[in-house]
């Protein structure tokens, strides 16, 4: 039997071991901890993955811990991983973005978004030689991106609407692609008469030569409104969400990572945002029964 002495020293060694041994656990915890980055599925897999890898490396960099992107299967899946904190940054246009908040009961921050998406326009193309106006798409087999899609449905949907123009009842089909640059391979097939689609994408595809502009063509481009933007969780604590806020920031097309982050990213920079940046397309979802 341990004397009282003895058993005195048992105890506390013990309680050291315990306490060295919770020390390490929480070390390890914190080595082990990875920031998780993921983005609305409205391009394809592989361009997602092609856009995302620098970025991810600039923030390992920055952030001082690992960073993995983690793609989704679609635009809900996005607002789900975010609401739910199993994700900590998400790239949400517009429309995710104020589905994320109404989900999350305001929940969810916007903290910086591109320059560009201040003055964001959607396109709607065609191959159709007698298609020139809104209008001609009477009668005629259309196609948006997601259904939850900013660029590619609501608000393209809502200058229809301003025109007098109902997809169900105006239109001989609405159909959904899922993304932008299916969009433009469902109008170029010849699946349908005519899309619509975000502004950059399309300009990305005639710039790389991905279209072929003699036959597919821009005939309405809608006015600019806001759109996409990086957002976070509320509850990120506060140290670390001005550390990411900085660091996408201070990215710089002068220095070479910085141009290639911000060219795969299609932005001029990256400028704060805020929420009541979003109240015209929150507008637009509870005016087309979206929202």
């Amino acid at each position: 039997m341990l004397n009282f002495s003895a058993s005195r020293t048992f105890r506390s060694l013990l309680s050291c071991a315990l306490l060295l041994g919770g020390l390490s656990m929480s070390w390890q915890a914190q080595a082990d901890e990875v920031f998780r980055v993921t983005a609305i599925p409205d391009e394809s897999p592989t361009e997602l993955a092609r856009k995302a890898a620098p970025l991810v490396k600039h923030l390992e960099q920055k952030l001082g811990m690992k960073v993995e992107f983690t793609p989704v299967t679609d635009y809900a899946a996005a607002v789900e991983a975010l609401t739910s904190k199993k994700i900590d940054l998400a790239w949400f246009g517009g429309f995710t973005f104020i589905q994320a908040s109404k989900r999350s009961a305001g929940k969810v921050l916007p903290i910086v978004q591109r320059e560009e998406d201040a003055q964001f326009k959607s396109v709607f193309i065609t191959a159709d030689p007698a298609i020139k106006s809104l209008a001609d798409l009477k009668g005629k087999d259309v196609s948006f991106g997601s259904p939850s899609s900013t660029s590619g449905h609501l608000m393209p949907r809502s200058f229809l609407l301003a025109a007098g123009i109902d997809p169900e009842k105006d239109f001989r089909r609405v159909a959904f692609s899922g993304a932008h640059d299916a969009t433009i391979a469902a109008v170029a097939s010849g699946k349908v008469q005519a899309g619509a689609l975000n502004g950059s994408v399309w300009d990305k595809f005639v710039a790389e030569k991905k279209v072929d502009t003699a036959q597919v063509r821009v005939f309405f481009t809608t006015p600019p409104y806001f759109d996409y933007n990086w957002s976070v969780h509320a509850d990120m604590p506060v140290a670390l969400r001005e550390k990411l806020t900085k660091a996408l920031l201070a990215l710089d097309r002068a220095t070479p990572e910085g141009k290639e982050i911000l060219e795969l990213q299609r932005a001029t920079r990256f400028i704060p945002t805020k929420v009541e940046n979003y109240q015209g397309i929150e507008a637009a979802a509870k005016s087309a029964g979206l929202l």
